[in-house]
Order: C-alpha cells, then sequence, then structure tokens
C-alpha cells in the first residue's frame, strides 16, 4: 500500500497500550489553538488519532469529530477511550470529499515517505470543505530516516514542505518550536496549518 512502513506500523501494534496512556496529563496548546479558528461544532477529520487523546479533548469541547488510525491497534485503543468508532484508515485510502471543515493530523504525516507526501496532501485537501483549515506537525530535518525505534520519519525542512504543500493552498504557515516525543529527544518541530482555497 502506498506510504506505508511496515516497521512502522508493527512498532505501533507492539507497543498500542503503552503509547496510547504515555500523554495522559498533556497540554493541549498546539490543538486548543488551531480549534480557536473554528466555528464550534465544526467537523474535524483526526488522522493518526493514535489512543484518542486529541479527539477525546474535541469532543468534549462539542466538535463533531471523526478519528482514524492507520494501525488497527491504536484504533482500537481509542474505540476503547471514545466511545465512538474509530475507523482503520491509511493516509492513501482517504477518499472523503468537501466533507470536513478541519483536518487535524499530530505527528502522523511525519511517518509518510517523502516520495508520496504530496499525494497524501492532496487527498487531504479534497476531503476538506471550501476554507478548510488543516493541521499538520513534522518533526525537522533534511533527510529521511529512522528513530532508535525504527520508526520511518520524512524528517523535513520549511523549505521542503513549502515545496511539497505547493500552490493548492490559500495560505501555509509552518512554526519551528523545540519539543519532545516518545523517544524523549530534543526535537525541532515543524507546525505547519494549510487553508483550503475557496
Amino acid at each position: 500500500m502506498v506510504g506505508e512502513d511496515k516497521d512502522t506500523l508493527s512498532f505501533y501494534a507492539e507497543e498500542a497500550e503503552v503509547y496510547t496512556h504515555r500523554n495522559d496529563n498533556r497540554f493541549y496548546e498546539q490543538l486548543d489553538t488551531f480549534l480557536a479558528c473554528l466555528t464550534p461544532g465544526s467537523s474535524i477529520l483526526e488522522l493518526g488519532c493514535g489512543g484518542g487523546d486529541d479527539s477525546a479533548h474535541m469532543l468534549a469541547q462539542g466538535f463533531d469529530v471523526t478519528p482514524t488510525d492507520g494501525s488497527p491497534e491504536l484504533a482500537y485503543q481509542a474505540q476503547k477511550r471514545l466511545g465512538i468508532q474509530a475507523e482503520v484508515l491509511k493516509f492513501d485510502q482517504i477518499e472523503y470529499r468537501n466533507e470536513f471543515d478541519a483536518v487535524w493530523a499530530n505527528a502522523c504525516l511525519l511517518h509518510v515517505p517523502r516520495p508520496h507526501l504530496k499525494a497524501i496532501l492532496q487527498r487531504v485537501e479534497r476531503a476538506l470543505k471550501s476554507g478548510g483549515r488543516f493541521y499538520a506537525s513534522y518533526k525537522a530535518g533534511q533527510q529521511e530516516g529512522r528513530d532508535k525505534f525504527g520508526r520511518y520519519y520524512n524528517y523535513p525542512s520549511a523549505e521542503w514542505l513549502r515545496q511539497v504543500y505547493g500552490q493548492t493552498w490559500s495560505l501555509v504557515d509552518i512554526e519551528s518550536r523545540m519539543g519532545s516525543g516518545y523517544d524523549n529527544e530534543p526535537t525541532e518541530w515543524l507546525h505547519v496549518t494549510a487553508t483550503k482555497a475557496q
């Protein structure tokens, strides 16, 4: 399947339960900033929902959320937490058309192999309504590689991402922030917010 990395999926299958509970006391600053730009009750497609913590936060604020994950094991964990269906959906299976006000893809598209990212972004764009907003985050770098757990990362630069996002979006904003991840290593994150042209 296009864009699928078997070693990365194997990691999430094996670590699903531990991974799900790693952020039980996390903050939602980035997500709250994104939600503040949306109309209350907006429809949101979440890609890579993991254990469902972001979806739970959005649902609690009254948004209409569709949680999805490419890992059946993580989707199962999310479904247990949320009490609603979490669809098993790989990125190249996104077939929605003009359906969502927003797409939230926190720390998941960073696993898409570089040659396939542009096509996945086009699928995301088609899933959005006119003027819809899209958020994705990536671990910054200069070339693709793997972390100490064997997970694939596309490790983009901001310049490379701007080229891949291209002219499809009416606005693309990229913010760099230091943070960390599951590996607890200091990491430069690129937070990308894009708006679909009206």
